[in-house]
C-alpha cells in the first residue's frame, strides 16, 4: 500500500512539472511576433549602447516627416489622411509606439532633419540612388516607378477629331527636350536625370529649380499655363492627371526606380525592425488597400477637390468660420476647439448619443438649458454654449493646475466625464503617490482605474463608477487631432 501511495505521489509530481512545462511553453507561445523580432533586433546590439530603436521605444514616440500634399498626408472633413500617414500609423502601432508627424516639403531640409535627429524617419517617396545612399539608409523598397514629364494638352484639344492630331502637340520623345524649360521640385532626383538626359542627347535642358512649391503644386501650374512642363513620379502624376484634365503624362524620362523611406546613417536597430514589418505589410491586403485608396480609388479625385479637404479648399468644415471667431472671442485655439467638436460630433448638429447629449458639442439637456440652448439653436449658439461650459469647468479646477497644457487635459476630461470623477481620479493619484495636478500619466491612470471596484470603492472615492477608458482616450483623441490640424491649417 505504502509503495502504491509512493508511486502515485511520483506520477503526480510528473504531471505537475509537465503541466508546468506545458504552460510556459504556451505562455512564450504567445508573445506576439511583433515582441519577439523586436527583442531579436535589440540583443544583436551590444547591452552597454543605447540604439536608436531604444530611444524611440524609451521615449514612447517615433517622429516622421513627409511631404504635405494630396497623397502623403493632408486633413479630410476634419479627419487625418494620407498613404504616408496610414502606413505610418500602422508602423507605429507596430512598435506600440505614438506617432508625431512632421511635414517638411524641402527634401534638403528634411535630410538635414533625420540627420541632425529632429526626425526618426523620412517617410516620403524618395528614389534610391547610389548618392543618397551615401547620406541615409534606406528601407527596402515598397514602391517601384517612372519619371514622367507632365505637359498640358494643346490648345483646344477637345475640338480635334483624333487623338493622333492631339498628339502631334506632344513631346513623345525625349530628344525633343532640347532647349527646353523644366520647372522641378527643388532637392528632387529629378534634376540629376535631367542633366544626364541633357548629357545623352547632346543638347542643354534649361532646369529652374522651384525653392517653394511642391510637386503636385508644380503640376497644377502647368494645368493653368504658369509653366510648360515638370516632372513628377509616374504614380503621384496619374492621380494628378485625374484632378487637371488638360495634362498629359504619359512621356516617361526614366526607367522603373525603386521609392523607399529612409532613417539616419547607422540606426541599423530601426532600421532592421522597419525592414521586417515591411516585408510582411508588402505582402499584406492591408497594403494593396491603402495603395488602391490613394493611387487608383476614382473617389480621390473628388476628395481633393473637396473645400474640406485642406490643402485644396484649406477648411476644416462648414463651421470654421463660426469656430473661429467664437474661439478668437474666448481665447482659444480654433483649431484646438475644432477638434473637440469633430470628437464629439464629427460637426453634425443633428446628432444624439444614447445618453441623451445632443448636437455639434453633445451637451446633456441639463447643461444646454443652463447655458440657454435647446435642439432648436443655432450652431453658433451651440458651439458657444459648450465654450462657455469649458470656462465654467477651467474655473472650477484648482490653481495649482498652472501647466496650461496639463489643465487643458484637465478640462476636456472634465468635458467628457464630468468634473467631480476627475476629483476622484486625483484624490486617487494623490493617494498612490502620483502628481495629481498633471494628467500625463498620472491622474489619467486613475480615470481609468474608475471602472475597477478596487479603485471606484476606495474611501477617498465620492462619485463612483465612471467609464475611465472613454475619457482616457477622448483626451488623447483630440489632443492628437489637433496636432495635424496644427500641421496643416493655419491659425
Amino acid at each position: 500500500m505504502l509503495i502504491f501511495l509512493q508511486e502515485k505521489r511520483e506520477i503526480k509530481i510528473i504531471f505537475n512539472i509537465t503541466l508546468l512545462l506545458l504552460v510556459l511553453f504556451i505562455s512564450f507561445s504567445c508573445l506576439t511576433n511583433n515582441d519577439k523580432k523586436i527583442s531579436e533586433i535589440l540583443k544583436k546590439e551590444k547591452p552597454s549602447q543605447k540604439t536608436h530603436l531604444d530611444k524611440i521605444l524609451e521615449r514612447g514616440v517615433i517622429v516622421a516627416v513627409t511631404n504635405y500634399n494630396s497623397m502623403s498626408y493632408f486633413i479630410y472633413r476634419g479627419e487625418p489622411m494620407g498613404y504616408e500617414f496610414e502606413k505610418l500609423k500602422i508602423f507605429a502601432e507596430y512598435l506600440d509606439v505614438d506617432l508625431e508627424m512632421r511635414i517638411n516639403n524641402n527634401i534638403y531640409d528634411a535630410f538635414a532633419g533625420l540627420d541632425n535627429g529632429e526626425y526618426d524617419l523620412m517617410a516620403m517617396g524618395l528614389t534610391i540612388t547610389k548618392e543618397r545612399t551615401k547620406l541615409v539608409d534606406f528601407t527596402i523598397p515598397h514602391l517601384q516607378t517612372r519619371q514622367v514629364l507632365v505637359q498640358r494638352m494643346p490648345e483646344n484639344w477637345r475640338k480635334m477629331k483624333t487623338w493622333d492630331e492631339i498628339e502631334m502637340h506632344l513631346i513623345r520623345n525625349p530628344l525633343e527636350l532640347a532647349g527646353k524649360t523644366i520647372n522641378i521640385q527643388k532637392g528632387t532626383i529629378f534634376y540629376t536625370r535631367l542633366e544626364n538626359l541633357s548629357d545623352e542627347i547632346g543638347s542643354p535642358i534649361n532646369i529652374i529649380e522651384d525653392p517653394d512649391r511642391e510637386v503636385e503644386q508644380l503640376i497644377e501650374a502647368v494645368a493653368k499655363g504658369e509653366i510648360d512642363y515638370t516632372i513628377a513620379d509616374e504614380h503621384v502624376a496619374m492621380v494628378n492627371e485625374k484632378y487637371f484634365k488638360n495634362i498629359d503624362v504619359k512621356t516617361a524620362v526614366s526607367f522603373p526606380q525603386n521609392l523607399a523611406w529612409a532613417v539616419k546613417k547607422g540606426s541599423d536597430s530601426l532600421l532592421s525592425v522597419m525592414n521586417d514589418w515591411l516585408i510582411d505589410f508588402n505582402k499584406s491586403l492591408t497594403s494593396k488597400y491603402i495603395y488602391n485608396k490613394y493611387f487608383k480609388n476614382p473617389r480621390s479625385v473628388y476628395i481633393a477637390k473637396s473645400e474640406y479637404h485642406s490643402l485644396k479648399g484649406g477648411n476644416i468644415s462648414k463651421y470654421d468660420d463660426i469656430i473661429r471667431q467664437i474661439s478668437e472671442k474666448y481665447d482659444l485655439d480654433w483649431r484646438l476647439l475644432a477638434s473637440l467638436i469633430y470628437q464629439e460630433s464629427q460637426f453634425q448638429p443633428d446628432v444624439k448619443s444614447w445618453a441623451g447629449a445632443w448636437g455639434l458639442m453633445q451637451l446633456m439637456p441639463g447643461t444646454a438649458a443652463s447655458y440657454g440652448v435647446d435642439t432648436t439653436s443655432s450652431a453658433e449658439e451651440q458651439i458657444e454654449a459648450g465654450v462657455l461650459f469649458m470656462n465654467s469647468l477651467n474655473k472650477q479646477l484648482p490653481e495649482e493646475i498652472d501647466d496650461p497644457e496639463e489643465r487643458m487635459k484637465f478640462v476636456l476630461a472634465s468635458y467628457n466625464v464630468g468634473i467631480a470623477h476627475i476629483y476622484d481620479a486625483r484624490r486617487l493619484a494623490e493617494k498612490h503617490g502620483k502628481d495629481q495636478n498633471v494628467w500625463s500619466e498620472n491622474v489619467d491612470y486613475y480615470i481609468l482605474k474608475k471602472s475597477d471596484p478596487k479603485y471606484y470603492r476606495d474611501p477617498v472615492v465620492r462619485y463612483g463608477y465612471a467609464r475611465g477608458e472613454e475619457t482616457y482616450n477622448f483626451v488623447i483623441e483630440i489632443l492628437d487631432r489637433y496636432k495635424h490640424y496644427k500641421n496643416v491649417i493655419k491659425n
